[in-house]
């Protein structure tokens, strides 16, 4: 008995010392692997991974498309994005109004009011030349700014409270005002959670916001952060085309980085936009997901963006690059350029439509006349450094590119 007993108390003393906890070094986990024979993960998230990695989009472009094939697919493409984004189809809305308007150097600053949904207030500010008078008709911008741009410092407007201001000032982030200076009437809206449309952040946290909380409340309800975005934008969209000031012909869509996600919703859905600024790096973000698996210290891998971003389904329909293959023959630029294998297949899209021309392309100047990084594929195990290096994207210059975009807009309103 007191044998047994001596080996019970013997065995708790053993259980009971702390086991040393394994040393981890991140540089050693950047690639998602599995020793098993079979190939198998045991690890759920080296299932995911395997999932994103045998993943084919159903509407991935073909550069051996015909014309006519490529019709059938854009419109294929346009479907698919319509069932996505879940616009609801809501009768007999309030119109738009007029709240406020100051005059400024050489135009005038509306600020309006839309109701796209019950209980819901979208404002928004309308920039108009003084050159615009009378019955004269102007081509017309919505511009979409990016992530915790409010549309006051979109319009290079005061800002409404003193909070969100942007921390690093940049003139270079202003978008209405180059338009409206070329003679273009411009709209700029807020992104949803943003200055004027945040919850507490003026008192708080802003200029950074909580999107994460108005994402998962719509990710809830079965809808999305950029069904909402693009269903607020395209309710502004053919409120613009009914003003009598405004060539319906003559639509823009200038979308800068987080606003380059509802562009190429509103560019899918409607055929009638005619142009398209993408002022942002072109990327496949299934591609991204893939690539980016380094973790950090602790152990986690970074997410390749927030919940604010998250669209079910997205990634087995398409990807970025075949939405903006897409748009042709539509006139697009895309100043902020990304992987030369990207760009080409864009080019190769415009091509086939007959409009070459209609697609122009640059790059960041650290990399617009050098030797460019460029592949196939982009090899797994990046941080986020590393994958902007080989995408050719230089994040700290990340901004409006008026060098190349005024040009361009001179070419594509000749008329």
């Amino acid at each position: 008995m007191k044998n047994k007993l001596l080996k019970a108390i013997i065995v708790l003393l053993i259980m009971s010392v702390p086991v040393l906890a394994q040393t981890f070094e991140p540089s050693e986990h950047t690639v998602i692997k599995t020793d098993r024979k079979d190939g198998r993960y045991i690890s759920s998230r080296g299932v995911m991974h395997a999932f994103l990695k045998n993943t084919q989009p159903t509407f991935s472009f073909n550069p051996n498309f015909t014309k006519e094939e490529m019709l059938t697919w854009q419109k294929d493409m346009s479907r698919a994005m319509i069932d996505l984004m879940k616009h609801p189809d809501i009768k007999n809305l309030p119109k738009p109004q007029k709240v406020g308007q100051v005059q400024r150097d050489g135009y005038r600053v509306e600020k309006w009011e839309a109701y796209p949904l019950p209980h819901c207030v979208v404002p928004y500010l309308v920039l108009i030349p003084n050159s615009v008078t009378g019955n004269q008709k102007a081509p017309a911008v919505i511009c979409i700014p990016g992530t915790g741009e409010s549309k006051e410092y979109a319009a290079s407007e005061p800002e409404l409270e003193p909070k969100y201001g942007p921390t690093i000032q940049k003139e270079r982030y202003i978008m209405a005002v180059p338009f409206v200076k070329k003679g273009l009437i411009a709209v700029v809206i807020d992104n949803p959670g943003t200055a004027e449309t945040s919850d507490l952040e003026k008192y708080t946290i802003a200029p950074n916001y909580q999107f994460d909380h108005v994402a998962r409340i719509l990710l809830e309800l079965d809808w999305h952060y950029l069904g909402y975005s693009s269903y607020c934008a395209m309710h502004i969209l053919n409120w613009m085309k009914e003003q009598p000031n405004i060539r319906k012909d003559r639509l823009i869509v200038c979308g800068f980085s987080l606003g380059t996600e509802p562009l190429m919703a509103l560019g899918l859905m409607d055929p009638s936009i005619y142009a398209f600024v993408y002022n942002d790096f072109l990327c496949r973000t299934l591609e991204r997901w893939v690539v980016l698996t380094t973790p950090n210290n602790d152990g986690i891998r970074v997410l390749p963006n927030s919940i604010m971003h998250l669209i079910p389904g997205f990634l087995t329909k398409f990807d970025f690059p075949d939405i903006v293959a897409a748009l042709a023959p539509r006139p697009v630029i895309c100043p902020e350029g990304g992987l030369d294998r990207d760009l080409e297949m864009v080019k190769k899209a415009f091509a086939i439509m007959g409009s070459p021309y209609n697609i122009e392309t640059h790059h960041y100047p650290m990399f617009e006349n050098v030797e460019r990084s460029n592949c196939d594929s982009l090899p797994e195990g990046l941080d986020r450094a590393t994958y902007f290096k080989l995408t050719n994207v230089d994040p700290p210059n990340h901004d409006m590119k008026w060098r190349w975009i005024l040009p361009w807009l001179d070419k594509i309103l000749r008329d």
